[in-house]
Formats: structure tokens, sequence, C-alpha cells
């Protein structure tokens, strides 16, 4: 079980992921709504594991996993994308991401994504 913050400027997307999570007994210890709030929360709340949206107002999603990183180097992030953005996936994952899942959400396949990201 971990402690997972997640990152997403839509209720719609952060409702149905943090359903995932905690089917699988994972405490979802907070909800940021961009990524100048998932650096606050993440730097208040230390989660194990952070899933992050890649387009959000404010700071996107990949300015955001640069920040966390530049704050914790280990800090294990899975970026979150809609099909299609391969170039922005390629951007977060050259830029330190650890793991990435498309929306929308296959239950199995984010489940298998966190287990690997959390095994690492």
């Amino acid at each position: 079980m971990a402690r997972i913050l997640i990152v997403d400027d839509s209720i719609v997307s952060r409702t149905n992921l943090k359903t995932i999570l905690q089917s699988a007994q994972h405490e979802v210890v907070g909800e940021g709504v961009n990524g100048e709030d998932g650096l606050e929360k993440f730097l208040a709340l230390r989660p194990d594991m952070v899933t992050m949206d890649i387009t959000m107002p404010k700071r996107n999603g990949i300015e955001c996993l640069k920040d966390i990183l530049g704050h914790d180097p280990e800090a294990r992030v899975m970026m979150i994308s809609a099909l299609g953005q391969g170039a922005k996936i390629l951007e977060a994952v050259n830029s330190g991401a650890r793991h990435y899942i498309t929306k929308p959400y296959e239950p199995d396949k984010v489940l298998e994504a966190v287990a690997e990201l959390l095994s690492e």
C-alpha cells in the first residue's frame, strides 16, 4: 500500500484514478488541481509517488515534474496523458518521469504501472 498524490486539473480524472487506486488499498493522501498546487502538496505531504497529468493550467505536468525532482531527485512520478501525446510523454520521460499511463484509464494497466513504479 502506497501514499499517492494525484495531480490533474480534471475532477473526473482525479475521481476515476482515486477509485482505481483505493480499490488496491492505496491511500490517496492529496489531490492537486494544477502544477503549482501539485508542487505545494508534494512538499507538504511527501507521498510515496505522484500521478501527474501533463496538460494543466498555471504549470503543466512537465514543469511540475522538474520542480519536484529539483526538491527530491528520488521522487517517483508517473505521468498521465491523453492518447496521441507521444511527444509530450517522451519529453516527460526524458525529464525524469519513471512511468506513464494514458487516458481513458484501464484499471488493470493503472495498477500494474503503479506496482512497477513502487518496486523500483
